[in-house]
């Protein structure tokens, strides 16, 4: 069939030869001008659907990336609620110590099961304007500020209770201005939506204590063999005294940094105890 078609194609043209070559010198001119038209019109369209295509690629984009914003902005305000009634079942932090190699003791506890002595030491320790502030200590941020600056290979901490709570829940450990800015986030979402007991609740039970260990039930059971609720006044203040960097400061054996501090935050907890706000957040 394909042999036929071709011979009558060629008989075709044979017969016609003297024709097209008369009117080819005819219409050659007009067939080089409208040649290079549709060159120019065929790249021109080639440039359209390749920009075409881009524009659409980056809406596809734009596309997904917004759906992606919007999973994770919904995610945040479940996590809120979830976790403004129940501890989260794990954290980021605590996901760290399992790859690390540290493993993860804990054991969550309701926030009547923790001693008072407990509650006033971290107080204490890492935030005593706590009842006070709306999250941020922006005088101890300022103090911090002047103290790195001043001794550029040292760093002096600012968080509050909040801002720890908010990183320890929701975020990662590290210093980057893209998780630093997400705790300021966070911290600000927490403080309008829980209460104070219930970030106070949550820090005590997802802080790492020591190396691999969360929470202070889990230290109480892991260093005095006893549960939270019994903590005395000087055990809460060994535990508070390990917090800025539990797997350095260890508990037993007990390093130098608590042997030389939780007596100091004893002194503190005597000193803002009778503030009636404290009181009635650690009964």
């Amino acid at each position: 069939m394909a042999l036929l078609l071709i011979s009558q194609l060629i008989l075709f043209l044979w017969i016609y030869a003297g024709e097209l070559k008369e009117r080819w010198e005819d219409i050659s001119p007009l067939l080089a001008r409208t040649g290079l038209a549709s060159l120019v019109v065929i790249l021109i369209l080639i440039i359209y659907f390749k920009w075409l295509d881009k524009v659409q690629s980056i809406h596809r984009v734009v596309g997904v990336g917004s759906k992606v914003f919007m999973v994770l902005y919904l995610l945040q305000w479940v996590a809120l609620v979830v976790f403004s009634m129940v501890n989260p079942p794990i954290t980021l932090t605590q996901l760290g110590s399992i790859l690390g190699g540290y493993g993860m003791r804990r054991d969550y506890v309701d926030y009547d099961l923790i001693s008072p002595h407990m509650k006033l030491a971290v107080l204490a320790s890492e935030d005593q304007l706590f009842t006070d502030h709306d999250g941020f200590d922006v005088k101890a941020i300022k103090l911090a500020l002047k103290y790195n600056k001043r001794r550029p290979g040292k760093t002096r901490g600012a968080s509050t209770i909040s801002q720890q709570t908010a990183k320890n829940v929701f975020l990662w450990q590290s210093r980057n201005f893209i998780r630093k800015g997400l705790e300021v986030y966070f911290t600000f979402m927490i403080e309008t939506f829980w209460s104070k007991k219930t970030i106070l609740c949550r820090y005590l039970n997802v802080i790492e204590t020591g190396p691999g260990i969360f929470g202070v039930q889990a230290a109480a059971k892991q260093y005095f063999n006893k549960n939270a609720l019994e903590l005395s006044r000087a055990e809460a203040a060994m535990i508070a005294a390990a917090l800025p960097n539990p797997k350095k400061y260890t508990i037993k054996p007990m390093s130098n940094r608590i042997r030389s501090q939780y007596d100091d935050i004893m002194i503190q907890m005597n000193h803002i105890e009778p503030d009636p706000d404290i009181l009635a957040l650690i009964h």
